[in-house]
């Protein structure tokens, strides 16, 4: 590895308890052990020295490839083209079971479709984000990496019979190894990496096979089983398998990305640790899970919520001034103390590199809202509540109706101080709003009085604080002209009908001041400072959630356009980071939950608005048409 890729330059693998990122060279160039959160052993996405990375690609200069995944599946292909052959890398790794476990194992196997070629393959492992150090030592069968405590052997892949791709001889080359191969059309061969393993071995090619349909019927299987037919039927579904591929499948936890450190503006300090399972996040996942039909899948996060839930109630009970927390570690865990790797450079020297996170202390108020928004709705679909967790739920909602007019630090996690955010007070109303529904479906025991009190309340003060009348609309927090995209949410929740003339006075301002040819910012950090030196790019979970308000607002072609044009933003696998940059680069840690979250609520809104009858506030009126001849003469 010479240099950084491009963010948007990988593809993504992974066994539904840790994930790697593959570079479109064949490079390895991010894996974390034994889970998501854990550290790494490949990291030359944020150092390329100190790092580590796992590579095979031709052993010739210029060189092509070509990336993606084998219809279906999360099986990631690389092919390479060079003027003497073509050949292949299939990278995949063996889904696993409920049970946690330090054994992944990491599929990398080639073929030559024609012609002839000579591979490269260098493995170039660091423990512990490059803090420990190994051994190495070379057997006839492969290759054992240790540690004091930890150990990764790559083994050899052998096919009997066959002319074999995989039997180059490796050679030490620092603290990793190297090999050269050399096949003709029709050779196959490979490695395989086994994590907490210390004896390489000598893998039949029959082996490799097996594994590898087993994972492609696996994944085939389970997309199958995904009850969306509509007009971006192979984007949903390749979101689908990357939310699917960023799960803990032992918990039921959806981190917000595998990644730590990528930065939102190159060079910037703004590089956070997403390793972990957002509140917000995981509870937006519901509504797109039930919405493609994967309610095993639902349901098993809000078992993960239920827990989080639990601890928070007692935690309430015993009087912590914020009972839940705004992220956990995959295993419902809290420890997320923020530490900065002194020893890496930073993907293309944005720095500092952090792990853990220090925002999970911040007082969030939304997150009850979208906790309970997802329960209500798993509710609605069979996914019930228990006698117990309604206990536990009563007793936050009660706690909040004592706590929402508290400051807090925001959906943004801004670190320019509390405030009245409105965001935080929306979310509070449908945490209200979902519980009184809840309490009233189901005849479940409640102080309902005290609750509409609040539920009313936190309306009268949107309406009055959060809304500014010489600006025309809804603003960041009380006392700011500040516009802010997660209001984009107002109408997706319910708060307000989204032909209402304030919502539509916001979406127009939101329009000239946030909006960027489709692509939609946060909010202006120069006008509403957060704490952090740097400017960012468009959010992509802003797009996709503007894109429902365009057609909630009767602005169905505005919102067509805009999707369509976000799809353009997709790297080369339909994958997106957490930000689209000024010259459309990705930026940001990839890929990230939230952006594919988004765009299936949104295909599925889009979907049906032009495939449905008209709903309220869908025509479309004389503005709209301006706005369409305004844009075909801008173009």
């Amino acid at each position: 590895m010479d240099a950084y890729p491009a963010i948007a330059d990988h593809g993504l693998i992974g066994d539904l308890q840790t994930s790697a990122l593959v570079t479109q060279d064949g490079a390895i160039d991010w894996f974390c052990w034994p889970r998501f959160d854990s550290p790494s052993l490949f990291a030359g996405l944020l150092d390329r020295q100190r790092g580590g990375y796992f590579q095979i690609r031709p052993d010739s200069p210029g060189f092509v490839t070509k990336q993606l995944y084998l219809p279906g599946t999360a099986v990631l292909i690389t092919r390479f083209l060079t003027a003497d052959g073509v050949g292949e890398l299939l990278d995949f790794m063996p889904v696993l079971g409920e049970d946690a476990t330090a054994n992944h194992t990491i599929v990398r196997a080639v073929r030559v479709v024609r012609g002839q070629m000579r591979f490269v393959i260098e493995c170039q492992p660091r423990f512990d984000y490059g803090r420990r150090a190994h051994q190495v030592e070379i057997t006839d069968d492969g290759v054992a990496f240790r540690t004091e405590d930890e150990a990764v052997s790559l083994s050899v892949v052998r096919r009997p019979g066959r002319r074999d791709g995989g039997d180059g001889v490796p050679e030490q080359v620092g603290d990793g190894v190297r090999a050269f191969v050399t096949g003709r059309a029709g050779d196959i061969g490979g490695v395989v990496l086994e994590t907490a393993s210390s004896t390489p071995r000598s893998i039949p090619g029959e082996e490799v096979i097996d594994t590898f349909v087993r994972t492609r019927d696996f994944w085939r299987d389970w997309v199958a089983h995904s009850q969306y037919s509509g007009r971006w039927r192979e984007v949903v579904e390749r979101s689908a398998m990357t939310l699917k591929l960023m799960t803990y499948r032992p918990t039921g936890a959806l981190v917000a990305a595998p990644t730590t450190g990528l930065p939102e503006q190159e060079g910037g300090e703004r590089n956070w640790d997403y390793r972990y399972t957002w509140v917000r996040d995981g509870s937006f996942s519901v509504h797109a899970l039930l919405g493609l039909g994967y309610t095993e899948e639902a349901k098993a996060f809000l078992g993960w919520l239920g827990a989080r839930v639990q601890d928070a109630a007692a935690a309430t009970q015993n009087g912590r001034p914020s009972p839940l927390q705004i992220m956990y570690r995959v295993d419902g865990s809290s420890d997320l103390d923020e530490e900065v790797l002194e020893h890496f450079e930073g993907w293309r020297g944005s720095r500092p590199v952090r792990i853990g996170n220090g925002a999970s202390d911040q007082l969030q108020l939304d997150v009850y809202g979208e906790a309970l928004d997802s329960l209500w709705r798993g509710d609605s679909e069979g996914v019930a509540l228990p006698h117990a967790g309604w206990l536990r739920v009563r007793t936050l909602v009660d706690w909040l109706c004592d706590n929402w007019q508290r400051p807090d630090d925001g959906i943004w996690e801004t670190r320019g101080g509390r405030q009245d955010f409105t965001y935080g007070r929306l979310m509070s109303w449908v945490a209200f709003d979902r519980a009184i529904r809840l309490a009233d479906e189901h005849g479940r025991p409640a102080d309902l009085t005290k609750w509409h009190q609040a539920r009313d309340a936190v309306y009268d003060e949107i309406m009055t604080k959060g809304w500014n009348a010489d600006r025309g609309a809804f603003v960041q927090h009380a006392g700011t002209s500040v516009l802010d995209a997660a209001l984009l949410y107002m109408p997706l929740v319910g708060f307000i009908a989204p032909n209402d003339p304030m919502w539509l006075s916001t979406l127009r301002a939101m329009d000239s001041e946030l909006v960027s040819d489709s692509l939609v910012y946060r909010y202006d950090p120069a006008a509403s400072p957060d704490g952090v030196r740097g400017s960012e790019g468009t959010f992509s979970m802003c797009t996709f959630w503007y894109v429902e308000a365009l057609v909630r607002a009767g602005r169905v072609d505005d919102a067509r356009l805009t999707f369509e044009k976000m799809l353009t933003y997709a790297n080369h696998l339909g994958l997106y980071s957490e930000e689209i940059g000024p010259t459309g680069e990705q930026l940001g840690n990839f890929p990230q939950a939230f952006s594919h979250l988004a765009l299936i609520r949104a295909a599925m809104t889009l979907d049906a608005a032009l495939s449905g009858p008209p709903a309220d506030g869908r025509a479309v009126g004389a503005s709209l048409a301006s706005a369409r001849a305004a844009y075909l003469m801008a173009g």
